[in-house]
């Protein structure tokens, strides 16, 4: 068999064989390189799809319409390739007009460097835009994978080719989006990504993650770096609508100073605006603004321009030689430069700052101190301190009921310290996002009202337990059902009350990492309990066979219980260090956000 008739056969056993069975959801980057979907089947040797753009020649940075058309599609994979190197990896990244077609999805190390779609639903043309890089080659051309249905796909289809005749001198003037602004100031493409050198030392920087590189994909930063009585301001973050900071006399959005460099039909216009309480941003019809410059290269929106320390004529600047909290905040923007709502908490500063005082290099949070201790203490509560005291309360009253602390049984101030220091936690926790909030929060969705139901059943166990009918009292078993059930309860709405304010805004644990831990901590707990639940069984199953009569005896409870002493106190120990993990995962999370 000839060399090609191999990789062909052997490119159909792995197909067959593969764990996939197709991509309907167009998650397809296992296809990055070969562009080939499993489906067990050849492609088709005639394409019956076009694929045009609307320009023969590029620059760093212009965006190129791209269309894809034909009979009816259930599926497509667009890439763009060095035009002389068709195996390279995919170049550039590209831009979205309808998300209900189109995804953009990550091939390599380039972030929005091919598109899917997002189902299998039959469509006839689908519209992108490619960003071409800074660093591409002379020439480009696109590539379409095209699944007319599971059997019938056509793979690599040739597109145009796009050529860049010369390099795109970083000082070459573009066209502005807002003719006032052209008019003014000149607009100029940005040929390099930002740096951090002087961060903290010539300029005030900040950075998130902290420390992190702004020539990252995943790297927000904003730095102020002041020349005799202007400030030259840089910003930049892995955004395809908007990025924006304000400056603020507190960590509440309202009549603060704000600056938005906004993605406007794939060309980057910047601009001052003005924030009134929690409104859209009220944009200046004039612009104190200069040395503009933007850059937008694979999924990274970058700007950077000039403003005057003091702007007495302009109405709505902050003076720059003052100090502010500082906000920055992403976005979605729609084609024609309106932005929407930020699906997350802006990065706020911890503290107030002059950025034309001493320079800094910091970082921020996305989320409230109060709120960071909501969660800390809300897990302590219902990851630790509950977990351990039901664990106790469950399986060791025979193995510690001849022990005694303070005049009572060990077990029983065990559990008790442990759940009192549930209710303690539970309750300072609880008013701390109504202080934050200064009252009911509107947008949490059900998380405020699965947290009341908590906090209400939480202080009523504890009721409960004062009015405990003696141990041989003809009420006590109906006492021990509601105490438990009511418990069982809490411990529930619980989990689930942290399972959605984990994703909630103002707190928004890093996801899917968040769901997964979470899961794995129920799962940790649950298994303990039955491990323990099956080991009281088979030690109450335990039989003792006296020959004695031929007379067979069944093991009292609490001596067959006290055989497992060893074997619990193992469990227990490892329970309570598997528990501590979960607990510094979360609390470490917390820390980082």
């Amino acid at each position: 068999m000839e060399l090609p008739g191999l990789a062909f056969a052997l490119w159909m056993f792995i197909c067959l064989y593969a764990p996939v069975d197709g991509y309907p959801s167009g998650k397809v980057r296992e296809a990055c390189t070969s562009m080939i979907p499993c489906h067990g089947s050849s492609p088709q040797p005639s394409p019956e799809h076009t694929i045009t753009v609307n320009g023969t020649e590029f620059k760093p940075g212009d965006n190129i319409e791209v269309h894809l058309f034909g009979p009816d599609f259930e599926g497509f994979f667009i890439q763009a390739r060095d035009a002389e190197h068709l195996h390279s990896p995919a170049l550039g990244s590209f831009m979205l007009v309808d998300r209900r077609l189109s995804q953009l999805l990550t091939c390599g190390r380039t972030k929005n460097s091919a598109v899917s779609h997002t189902s299998k639903a039959k469509k006839k043309y689908v519209k992108v835009y490619w960003i071409a890089p800074g660093d591409a080659p002379k020439r480009v051309q696109f590539l379409a994978t095209v699944v007319k249905k599971y059997k019938t796909f056509w793979v690599k289809i040739p597109g145009p080719i796009v050529s860049q005749p010369n390099a795109l001198s970083p000082t070459t003037p573009l066209h502005a989006t807002s003719e006032a602004i052209s008019a003014s100031h000149p607009i100029s493409y940005l040929s390099k990504p930002f740096n951090a050198s002087g961060c903290g030392s010539m300029k005030f920087c900040i950075r998130n993650p902290s420390s992190c590189d702004p020539e990252s994909a995943s790297c927000f930063f904003l730095s102020f770096q002041q020349e005799k009585s202007s400030v030259f301001i840089e910003m930049s973050g892995p955004s395809e609508g908007y990025l924006a900071f304000a400056l603020s006399h507190d960590q509440w959005m309202g009549g603060d100073d704000a600056y938005l460099c906004v993605n406007e039909n794939h060309h980057v216009h910047v601009s001052t605006a003005h924030l009134k309480g929690r409104s859209p941003p009220v944009l200046d019809s004039e612009n104190a603004l200069e040395d503009v410059s933007w850059r937008l290269v694979d999924g990274v929106l970058q700007c950077s321009f000039r403003r005057s320390i003091r702007l007495p004529t302009y109405k709505g600047r902050f003076n720059l030689d003052s100090s502010y909290y500082i906000f920055l905040a992403d976005g979605e923007a729609s084609e024609g430069g309106r932005i929407y709502k930020h699906h997350r908490q802006p990065l706020i500063t911890n503290g107030m700052y002059n950025v034309t005082g001493l320079p800094q290099d910091i970082g921020g949070s996305r989320s409230p101190r109060l709120i960071k201790a909501h969660g800390a203490l809300m897990f302590v509560a219902w990851i630790t301190t509950v977990s351990i005291g039901v664990i106790v309360a469950r399986f060791f009253k025979p193995v510690w009921s001849h022990s005694f602390l303070f005049g009572k049984e060990m077990w029983f101030q065990v559990h008790r310290m442990l759940m009192l220091t549930t209710v303690v936690l539970t309750s300072i926790s609880f008013v701390l996002p109504f202080i934050y909030r200064g009252g009911w929060s509107k947008q949490a969705g059900f998380h405020p009202y699965l947290g009341c139901t908590v906090m209400a059943l939480t202080i009523f166990q504890p009721l409960m337990a004062g009015f405990r009918p003696s141990r041989h009292a003809p009420r006590r078993q109906l006492f021990n059902w509601f105490h438990w059930s009511t418990g069982t309860t809490a411990r529930i709405l619980a989990v689930v009350t942290m399972f959605l304010g984990m994703d909630l805004p103002a707190l928004d644990l890093p996801d899917p990492w968040d769901t997964y831990t979470m899961i794995g901590f129920v799962a940790w707990h649950v298994g303990t309990d039955l491990l323990l639940e099956i080991h009281s069984y088979c030690l109450v199953r335990k039989v003792e066979v006296i020959e004695d009569d031929r007379v067979q005896i069944l093991q009292s409870l609490t001596s067959a219980e006290a055989e497992g002493r060893l074997f619990k106190q193992i469990v227990l120990t490892i329970y309570v260090c598997g528990n501590a993990v979960f607990l510094i995962a979360f609390l470490a999370a917390i820390n980082q956000i």
